[in-house]
């Protein structure tokens, strides 16, 4: 019996349950996230963005994993992880929130999916917040349960999206507002779908909750999309920082807190709970934050990728921040990043110096995001 060649590091990185879907549609490289392969790579990323932009793209992002809270304090315990006030989240709806510590600074930048009035999905970007929701449980006398469930999500993004789940859940899911959620079947398969993702265009997320199904669930998207040009695809560095999304662990760690990021619109000071961080959110804010995320235009050849580190800004000679996200949008014709500079320099309009592996670049200081900030198109 001759054995078939697994792709693979072994079980300590975990497969989803597209995995082999992908690498059969042309995944040719991942990365890690969550201690799971997400799929990087599947050619050209400028193909892949103007797939996205122009017509859809199907990602597996089943490493957004899910911490589900139940129980009767579900709602309270969920408050005090995060600053954003949740007292008017209705059941059904879909918040973008903070998850701070004690000194204010983010652990993660999850989505809040509201299942029931007692039922709630965090669904992560890359850190380890099921180990935190669970030790902060242990001494809060709050009476919830805290684990991961059986539920891999997807992206559908791009403006043809719509049309795809159209295809497959017929009209009454346009009716589906952005950032709600709704409990839906494909073929007996059972989905949350929700109006929401990671490419600042207009998207669905399809979680999963039966990963025994990954691979037929895949296959069926792909061809109900394949008449209005569905291509595999992987979430574009390019689209999301023309939007100017966060990138956890490049634009914000725990080392970064909500106003240097100009994310005070998440944090409610005045509510009565007493989530984590809250003293210290107030002092920082009150004293201002010394740092502050902006965008940069980088003059020069077009880069031939993202940044894979830190590069130092420099201005006048002194260093005063770093790159933390930096592309070449094929679309503005421009290189363009997000940076976090000391907040004496961060004047729209300033010169600065981005110090490259292929040397010193000249940049502007400019307004972020890039491209559609009122983010009509994800909207619409």
């Amino acid at each position: 019996m001759t054995q078939t060649k697994d792709f693979g590091f072994g079980t300590q990185i975990r497969k989803s349950p597209y995995f082999d879907a992908t690498v059969r549609w042309g995944a040719t490289g991942f990365s890690v996230y969550n201690h799971m392969y997400i799929p990087r790579d599947f050619g050209d990323p400028v193909q892949n963005f103007w797939n996205l932009i122009n017509d859809a793209i199907l990602c597996d992002v089943a490493v957004e994993r899910q911490v589900e809270i139940t129980g009767p304090d579900a709602a309270k315990f969920v408050q005090m992880l995060t600053p954003r006030d949740l007292s008017k989240m209705a059941v059904g709806q879909c918040k973008y929130i903070l998850i701070t510590n004690a000194e204010g600074g983010i652990l993660n930048d999850p989505i809040l999916l509201r299942l029931a009035e007692n039922h709630y999905w965090i669904s992560l970007a890359d850190s380890d917040i099921l180990l935190w929701a669970q030790g902060v449980a242990v001494h809060s006398g709050m009476d919830v349960q805290i684990r991961e469930p059986d539920v891999s999500p997807l992206q559908l993004q791009g403006p043809k999206s719509g049309e795809v789940m159209r295809a497959m859940f017929g009209d009454s899911i346009m009716d589906l507002r952005y950032y709600w959620l709704r409990e839906v079947e494909l073929d007996g398969i059972p989905l949350i779908v929700s109006r929401t993702g990671w490419s600042s265009e207009l998207g669905y997320e399809l979680f999963l909750q039966d990963g025994s199904r990954g691979d037929e669930l895949w296959e069926k998207i792909m061809a109900a999309g394949k008449p209005f040009g569905l291509k595999p695809g992987h979430t574009s560095s390019i689209r999301r920082i023309e939007g100017g999304m966060l990138s956890y662990h490049a634009d914000a760690d725990i080392n970064t807190n909500p106003y240097e990021l100009g994310l005070g619109r998440l944090v409610n000071l005045d509510i009565e709970a007493d989530f984590i961080g809250k003293e210290a959110l107030r002092r920082i804010k009150a004293e201002g934050p010394s740092r502050r995320q902006i965008g940069l235009v980088i003059e020069g050849a077009p880069l031939t990728g993202p940044n894979t580190t830190f590069w130092p800004v420099t201005q006048g000679g002194n260093v005063v921040g770093k790159v933390t996200s930096a592309i070449h949008s094929p679309r503005l014709e421009q290189n363009i990043a997000l940076a976090m500079l000391s907040a004496d320099a961060a004047q729209i309009g300033a010169k600065v110096e981005v110090t490259t592996p292929a040397g010193s670049m000249q940049a502007t200081i400019v307004e972020q995001p890039f491209y559609d900030p009122k983010k009509t198109l994800a909207a619409a």
